[in-house]
């Protein structure tokens, strides 16, 4: 194996994807070529990094017990139907009523899941999509403090056209821009400094104008969340949280500007 066929499964390599014939030859590889080896290293590392800083929460208790609650009731209507069929079609009964069980449980485990992270875990998302970008080295794909070179390149990249604005005269100096992703869309980052701090501000179009907590501490990582005329805007970082909230704020206020 060369460094061309090793390359592509480097990755899956150190989350124990490869086995077999083409895994005794990867490994062997790596032991021989210090380059490969090194790019394994550093994604182990990297793995290491992300699970050690990475926010986890699990799931609140009220969602556990409507999945039991569920869980016992699709059981009992299983148990009754079954007794009161007869031998024939019993077997067969019993199968759709199990997968007519399963299935509404699965929906409705989805749809709890989904609205207990829709209201609770967007700030995890972003927490989680900065603390990867910084510790894989990949804060801004444009790197500009210039507002109309960031703005352009978010444009061309996404769907929607966020606003960009260099706040150093404010002490929040424009560093550059990302795309990013929260919910499973695409995402505008504006990335700022402020002193020694870096901060993230995930833009994307207004999804709701539900109330939303302002503000809340995930890891050590302040979260400030606002809405601005068309916009959402969420910032992350350690900077303190009057000083980020008043920040983020700010930046609304400037979504109607030209």
């Amino acid at each position: 194996m060369n460094c061309n066929e090793a390359a592509p499964m480097v990755v899956a390599h150190a989350d124990g994807e490869v086995d077999g014939l083409r895994g005794h030859s990867l490994k062997k590889h790596l032991k021989e070529c210090a380059t490969c080896a090194g790019k394994h290293q550093a994604v182990l590392d990297l793995r290491t990094k992300l699970r050690a800083e990475v926010p986890y929460h699990h799931a609140p208790q009220s969602l556990r017990d409507r999945v039991l609650a569920t869980v016992r009731a699709a059981e009992g209507r299983s148990s009754v139907a079954r007794r009161g069929t007869g031998e024939r079609w019993g077997w067969l009964l019993s199968g759709a009523l199990g997968g007519c069980a399963a299935t509404v449980l699965a929906w409705f485990v989805g749809t709890a899941v989904l609205e207990w992270r829709n209201s609770e875990d967007l700030a995890t998302e972003a927490v989680t999509a900065h603390v990867r970008a910084t510790l894989g080295g990949h804060l801004t794909e444009v790197a500009s403090s210039d507002q109309h070179t960031v703005k352009p390149w978010l444009s061309a990249r996404l769907d929607f056209s966020p606003p960009v604005r260099d706040l150093a005269s404010e002490g929040f100096a424009l560093t550059g821009g990302r795309r990013d992703y929260l919910g499973g869309q695409p995402v505008a980052v504006l990335v700022y400094r402020y002193r020694d701090h870096m901060v993230d501000v995930f833009v994307r179009p207004q999804q709701s104008r539900a109330a939303t907590p302002p503000l809340r501490s995930i890891r050590g990582f302040n979260v400030a969340r606002t809405t601005g005329t068309a916009m959402d805007w969420v910032a992350v970082s350690d900077v303190n949280p009057d000083t980020l909230t008043a920040f983020v704020q700010r930046l609304a206020r400037e979504d109607a500007s030209p």
